[in-house]
């Protein structure tokens, strides 16, 4: 038997057609003319003829994507920050200022809030060939919600829960933090623009303490600059996503489980710290 591979031509995909078809992926296909909002691999292939005069099958698309570890996933929806660029840069490199160059008796948070609905977060997951995994739902849903403050370096973790969410919640995370850190001479706080964290009622509270809190707020609609995003994230893939629990009690003493463990090991982390130093 010969191999007569080497009478196949010129091999199509190279650098410069993979380098073309991403940055097709990365554009939007109505872009490109398609009135469809999604791609599909017939449009990619499409679009990709126009880009280069190249034509190529549905099936080697598969392949290109493949090779340039492309994913099928969901978008991530985002709320577009009003503020100018370089009014928002100002602003994010003030608050990385303050926490760079804290004081020895000063401590910094990253504060924010987590909804938790009784009715399960769908995700996704492994199943069978022909099957389909069923999450079943309470139907009437109930909520409840925690106020957290990571430290900066993720080296403590603090947070209150609470069936509203209300100045009296941020409060309550306010009063914890001042029983857990008695020591320290200020608290600095980075937080959004959420109502409650600037309503009369904590006003009063802050007023009263005089200048032990310090918020900083981050500009409108940056949650990627707040790092206790990232716990929340991890909080809804580790309990609440796909979740079983039949009361708002028992998945709460879930998601308080998860917390301490969470908190437990950032002790450990800052022990281990310390001990090294």
């Amino acid at each position: 038997m010969i191999d007569a591979r080497h009478e196949n031509g010129v091999r199509m995909i190279d650098d410069d057609l993979l380098q073309a078809l991403a940055e097709i992926v990365v554009s939007r296909s109505t872009d490109h003319g398609f009135h469809r909002p999604t791609w599909t691999r017939e449009a990619l292939a499409k679009a990709l003829h126009r880009k280069t005069g190249v034509r190529v099958s549905v099936s080697t698309i598969a392949r290109m994507l493949d090779l340039l570890g492309a994913r099928y996933g969901r978008p991530r929806p985002i709320v577009v920050c009003p503020w100018s660029a370089r009014r928002k840069a100002s602003r994010v490199r003030e608050i990385l200022n303050v926490v760079e160059n804290l004081a020895a008796d000063e401590v910094a948070f990253y504060e924010d809030e987590v909804d938790l609905h009784l009715n399960p977060k769908i995700g996704s997951d492994w199943m069978m060939p022909g099957q389909q995994r069923l999450v079943v739902t309470p139907g009437k849903n109930q909520k409840r919600y925690l106020a957290g403050a990571l430290a900066v370096g993720k080296t403590d973790l603090h947070y209150v829960a609470s069936e509203r969410k209300n100045s009296a919640l941020f409060i309550a995370l306010l009063r914890l933090l001042c029983r857990c850190h008695q020591q320290a001479r200020r608290i600095h706080l980075i937080l959004d623009n959420f109502s409650i964290h600037s309503s009369k009622a904590v006003q009063r509270f802050l007023k009263e303490h005089g200048d032990l809190f310090q918020l900083h707020f981050l500009p409108p609609y940056s949650p990627e600059h707040n790092k206790i995003e990232r716990l929340w994230l991890d909080l809804h893939a580790n309990v609440t996503r796909n979740h079983s629990c039949p009361t708002i009690d028992r998945l709460m003493a879930e998601v308080r489980y998860y917390m301490r463990r969470r908190a437990h090991a950032m002790r450990r982390i800052r022990q281990r710290a310390k001990r090294a130093a």
